[in-house]
């Protein structure tokens, strides 16, 4: 069927209006962020040089599976100082209960044999603890993220060996504009970005800042840039599908089209 002159025009008035309100929609920039993790850092009570390493990085572990070992011959001196203290405490103790019972020995002497006693049994069980703390467990269930200290090396005490990234640790932190702010909520849900990632990964807020800061260094949003912002960070949804240090955007409305990044 052939348009007339009119009903053309009129078409291609109605397509121009069309395309200029798709261009008026407004889009999305979302927010720039990056992943992040709490880590789990298992470490000696005490200095030792690593005697045994079970685990490798990016190794998964379950809560209570031995990962490492550090030499214990200093802690076993000590157990077996205070077991033959425990032999002498407890000779002490039979002898001067044996003269109390045939009324040779006084109850004082008594007591303080017993005293005595007790305080070696308490020694002996701190030395068995410190010998079984010579074995690091895994206090959680995750990945090994990072390897601190091999076998034969030196750690000292309270450095950690190694550290552990359970899933339920894993966040992501953007910050926001002020103007932004009241758009947000704790328990608010977003949607998270990232090259060549899965299109529906989103993420839960659970923190909100209720201070503003300068835009940190690692934002390079031109928009941002020299603004007051306030952190925000969320628990995603899947955290697997997330690496610690992976650049994210995340976007407030899922339905709002993201603005071209070109």
């Amino acid at each position: 069927m052939m348009l007339s002159p009119k009903m053309s025009w009129t078409l291609a008035a109605l397509a121009l209006a069309a395309a200029l309100a798709g261009c008026d929609a407004p889009r999305d920039p979302g927010f720039q962020g990056w992943v992040e993790a709490d880590m789990i850092f298992v470490s000696p009570d005490e200095f030792g040089r690593v005697t045994k390493l079970n685990v490798r990085e990016g190794d998964e572990v379950k809560a209570g599976s031995q990962l490492y070992a550090v030499d214990d011959d200093m802690q076993q001196a000590d157990l077996n100082q205070n077991k033959a203290t425990l032999a002498n405490a407890q000779q002490s103790y039979d002898r001067a209960l044996s003269l109390s019972k045939t009324g040779a020995g006084t109850q004082a002497t008594l007591d303080a044999a017993l005293s005595a006693l007790r305080v070696a049994e308490a020694h002996v069980v701190t030395s068995q603890t410190r010998v079984a703390r010579r074995i690091g467990f895994a206090p959680v269930s995750g990945t090994v993220q990072q390897i601190y200290f091999r076998e034969g090396e030196t750690v000292a005490a309270q450095r950690p060996v190694l550290s552990i990234m359970p899933p339920g640790n894993m966040k992501v932190r953007f910050y926001v504009p002020e103007p932004e702010l009241p758009k947000l909520a704790v328990g608010d849900e977003v949607r998270v970005t990232c090259d060549n990632c899965a299109g529906d990964l989103t993420a839960k807020i659970y923190f909100v800042s209720t201070s503003a800061e300068y835009t940190p260094p690692v934002i390079y949003s031109l928009d941002e840039r020299n603004k007051l912002v306030y952190l925000i960070q969320a628990r995603p949804s899947r955290p697997d599908a997330l690496r610690v240090g992976q650049p994210i955007s995340v976007f407030l409305n899922a339905k709002t089209p993201v603005a071209d990044k070109r």
